[in-house]
């Protein structure tokens, strides 16, 4: 109780104090008991304004002596006289409730540092700045249930002139299952999987001062031009990537003019494997083929669109020559003969015009040239005509021998003094030798192309196991035979396709008529 509470039980409960009998004052013992009892219950959180006090009771109600200066017992006898009256003191309001005090008080909250403003690129004072903030994490999944697909009846046939009511808004939608696409991986075709890893393993081994003759594994390209799409790849067999021998097959793609004039130029070339630097003339081949067609490009292109194939042929073989006179040269420079430095080369020529659909292969050395109609393959590689079929005297210039003199005496003639002017004959015009010819026949095909089919020239790895596997055929058969040409990394995935018994480099073009 509060001080005033414990002064009046004091006074009410003073034995020497007369009774004074009932009073009409409205002050009793339940009124005191009932206001300390709302005082001690009500919570503290609790803003009910107290009641008004009567001011009746206000004004008769003696004034409280303090707490500390209690009223001793009277030790008068009960028949003393009654004291005078009290005079009336002012209104004292009541105090509000003191609400009790809780059990354990609150511990007051740490005072929190001010921290310094930044400007937001300025990075915190320690530990790494993060931006923007991380999202928060994904609520736990339910657990996945494999999807349920209702297929419904077939629906009545309907009369075709009868107007169909259009589906209402409210209307939910047919079920859509979405099937991830599965990333291209390289597979095997035949009984069982090769030997080797389908991954590559080892890297060749670099010299110094010969950085620039380093092969990577793997060549990706493409492009679009006219009606065809072009995919070329070239990856490293499998031996030798278990042998870190470099990649000896070389391919070369460019283009030449502008517009409808320009000419596309895919180059295949396959170093020897017996032969160390086998990549390096692999490499010099298609460089120089290149450059001998960049110089005659718009000859070219003008005979591919206008139809002269004779033309074609005599100029390419010319070209084609001209490359393997250098590998030879080159050869001489490095020490080596000249079948230790030499490749297989196998050309296309794509012209840029939608209205030309010409192809025109060329080349020397194995290889295939395929093509894929119809769902089927058709091998369409030049056939060589035997030796002794071949008729008629060389062709000057195109890869003939030098004429051989009629007789000596004619040769020695030539050196022999004039006897009536004293002096040597003078000196006939610098003819300069024909290149001699390369070790196997010129090739060479024009064929014009039909929509929906896709040409394809490979180097003797893909070419081999193409003819002689069965399933490897079937499989790109399957793959390629559709009206979408493949992507890149999907063409090099087909061009992986593992064959036991098959582990050289592959070489693939291939080319979709659109």
């Amino acid at each position: 109780m509060t001080q005033q509470g414990d002064s009046w039980w004091d006074e009410l409960y003073d034995e020497s104090a007369p009774d004074t009998g009932p009073t009409a004052s409205g002050d009793t013992l339940d009124d005191r008991f009932d206001t300390a009892a709302r005082a001690t219950t009500d919570p503290p959180g609790d803003m009910k304004s107290p009641p008004d006090p009567d001011p009746r009771t206000a004004a008769s109600a003696p004034a409280p002596a303090p707490a500390s200066a209690p009223v001793p017992k009277s030790t008068a006898p009960d028949t003393a006289p009654e004291p005078p009256p009290v005079p009336p003191a002012p209104p004292v309001p009541p105090a509000p409730p003191v609400p009790p005090a809780p059990l354990t008080a609150p511990v007051p909250p740490a005072p929190v540092p001010p921290v310094p403003e930044r400007a937001p690129w300025e990075a915190a004072t320690t530990g790494p700045r993060t931006f923007p903030a991380p999202p928060p994490p994904p609520p736990p999944a339910p657990p996945a249930e494999p999807p349920t697909v209702q297929v419904s009846p077939d629906p009545p046939e309907q009369d075709p002139e009868q107007e169909q009511e259009p589906p209402s808004a409210g209307a939910d939608p047919a079920p859509t299952v979405q099937v991830p696409v599965p990333r291209p991986r390289t597979g095997f075709v035949g009984g069982r999987p090769p030997t080797y890893e389908p991954e590559p393993t080892t890297l060749p081994v670099a010299r110094p001062g010969e950085l620039a003759d380093v092969v990577a594994d793997t060549v990706l390209d493409g492009a679009r031009y006219g009606t065809c799409t072009l995919r070329a790849a070239s990856v490293r067999g499998d031996s030798a990537r278990f042998r870190g021998e470099p990649r000896r097959d070389a391919l070369l793609t460019a283009r030449f003019g502008h517009d409808e004039a320009a000419l596309v130029l895919v180059a295949v070339a396959a170093g020897s494997r017996a032969a160390e630097d086998g990549h390096l003339a692999a490499a010099d081949a298609c460089r120089w083929i290149a450059e001998a067609v960049c110089r005659s490009h718009t000859r070219l292109s003008e005979d591919i669109r206008s139809g002269r194939r004779g033309d074609l042929k005599s100029g390419l073989h010319r070209l084609t020559d001209r490359t393997y006179g250098k590998l030879r040269v080159r050869a001489a420079e490095r020490g080596l003969a000249p079948d230790a430095y030499t490749a297989a080369l196998r050309c296309l020529l794509l012209p840029a015009d939608p209205e030309c659909r010409t192809r025109v292969f060329f080349g020397v050395g194995g290889g295939g040239l395929l093509r894929l109609r119809d769902g089927a393959w058709q091998d369409i590689e030049p056939l060589l005509p035997e030796r002794a079929a071949v008729t008629g005297a060389p062709v000057v210039g195109f890869g003939s021998p030098p004429p051989a003199p009629s007789a000596p005496e004619a040769a020695e003639e030539d050196d022999r003094l004039t006897m009536d002017l004293g002096i040597t004959t003078a000196p006939g015009p610098l003819i300069e030798e024909p290149v001699p010819p390369p070790a196997e026949p010129f090739r060479f095909r024009a064929s014009v192309a039909r929509p929906g089919d896709t040409l394809l020239l490979a180097s003797a790895g893909l070419a081999e196991p193409i003819r002689g596997e069965p399933d490897l055929a079937r499989e790109l058969a399957d793959r390629w035979a559709g009206a979408e040409p493949p992507g890149l990394a999907a063409f090099l995935a087909d061009t992986q396709l593992r064959v036991t018994g098959y582990a050289d480099d592959r070489t693939a073009v291939a080319v979709w008529e659109a």
